[in-house]
């Protein structure tokens, strides 16, 4: 075991001498320990002690809705062993009572999943009350008591993990409770900022279409999103698009987006970039005319009600519209390459420039078969950027200036000479 753990145990056997507490290592440390994972971050339970007795130990109080303490050393968080109880709908409706006579196999029981219901003693013997290391080794998620159905925050987590371990699958009774739990409205009771946390983890994780795939087995997927819910079923032209169903293609974006290793907001974009088609006229598919302007509309309205931050929404919106263009901006002359940099902000936002051709890239090789395929108009693009930005403004402003034009003529000077440069960097592109 490492020095903190080793640390946290000394502490906590001085304090066991005068009031009997013991303490564990629990969740997610045991969990990835098991797995032959590096332990990112420790978990502790202690049994046996007051709130007092961790004060006069030297803990730090931090808890607001039940006792949890920081190590005196290490700044871990312990946290005295707790139940729970229900007492209203969503993830705030909840009683917690802490006390020395609580047990471990209480507190272990009010866990969501058996593989995050397991301890280790300061000896590192394993305490493992609800079979989470056969589950750990049967690839298996699996609630550890009818309690799972009181959270529902807990139906975001499993799908979270889902993308996080590849080759687990659902129990199938664990996925029973979860469609019920969405059935009785409990998922209608999140609140919007914990929907996007798990959310955002999830995106992050090394196959995000998992989880979007768990939420939409359970039914969950159609209450938190209905924008992107509404893309499976939806047809595209399969001379573009060989995987030909919009929900698919999306998942094989998103999980391209992990394998690029794509920050969030990027991989926030790809998740929205056709939202649009889920709302095209059944009279015009498999064509999906117009679709990125309605994707800008539904994307707004989803990014409000889950208070996306600013950063992640502003360049979703600029990928969802430009998206198109970008991929056909191989047939663009030099003066529609320079109005597309303007558009997108380019020539002030650079890094977001190359964030949103990052998204375009994910799109174009997320499809079906056309996964390895270049993406010309990734660098073909961040060349016009340079070769625009090389234009001195302020000189073009103060020749056109002389020659007696104002306002929108200047830009329109400084729009031309940017189109020039490009029409020098680029081979093939015709003079403006």
């Amino acid at each position: 075991m490492g020095t903190a753990l080793r640390t946290g145990f000394v502490t906590a056997r001085g304090l066991a001498h005068t009031g009997g507490m013991k303490v564990y290592m629990v969740g997610g440390a045991v969990r990835d320990r098991l797995l032959g994972l590096p332990v990112q971050d420790r978990d502790w339970v202690v049994v046996g002690a007051t709130p007092q007795e961790m004060v006069a130990a030297g803990y730090t109080p931090v808890g607001r809705d039940f006792p949890v303490f920081l190590h005196p050393q290490t700044q871990e968080e312990y946290a005295l062993a707790r139940t729970e109880r229900k007492t209203g709908r969503g993830y705030h409706g909840f009683t917690f009572h802490a006390a020395p006579d609580v047990t471990l196999e209480q507190d272990l029981l009010r866990r969501d999943l058996t593989i995050n219901a397991m301890a280790e003693d300061e000896e590192g013997r394993l305490i493992d009350p609800y079979g989470g290391l056969h589950d750990l080794q049967a690839r298996v998620l699996r609630h550890v008591s009818p309690a799972f159905a009181e959270d529902p925050v807990r139906i975001l987590r499993l799908a979270r993990f889902a993308a996080r371990f590849t080759d687990f699958s659902v129990a199938g009774e664990t996925l029973m409770l979860m469609r019920r739990m969405v059935e009785h409205g409990e998922v209608d009771a999140l609140v919007p900022e914990r929907v996007w946390q798990e959310l955002a983890r999830g995106l992050m994780e090394p196959r995000p279409s998992r989880m979007f795939e768990v939420l939409r087995a359970c039914g969950a997927l159609a209450r938190i999103l209905p924008e992107v819910d509404r893309l499976w079923g939806v047809p595209q032209r399969a001379d573009y698009h060989p995987e030909v169903d919009t929900g698919l293609h999306l998942m094989l974006v998103l999980d391209m987006a992990a394998s690029l290793e794509a920050p969030l907001e990027v991989r926030f974009a790809c998740l929205c970039h056709d939202l649009g088609k889920g709302t095209t006229p059944p009279d015009i598919l498999p064509r999906h005319l117009g679709h990125e302007q309605r994707s800008v509309e539904l994307l707004r309205g989803l990014c409000q009600r889950l208070r996306v931050p600013t950063e992640c929404r502003e360049l979703a919106e600029v990928v969802a519209r430009e998206h198109g263009h970008v991929h056909r901006s191989g047939e663009f002359g030099p003066a529609a390459m320079v109005r597309l940099l303007e558009r997108c902000d380019a020539f002030r936002r650079p890094q977001r420039f190359e964030q949103m051709l990052l998204a375009c890239e994910c799109d174009a090789r997320g499809r079906l078969g056309l996964e390895r395929q270049p993406y010309a108009p990734r660098p073909r693009l961040l060349a016009a950027l340079r070769a625009a930005q090389g234009v001195c403004t302020a000189l073009v402003a103060e020749e056109a200036l002389a020659r007696g034009l104002q306002g929108p003529r200047i830009a329109q000077a400084i729009h031309e000479a940017r189109a020039r440069a490009v029409a020098a960097a680029l081979p093939g592109m015709p003079a403006p």
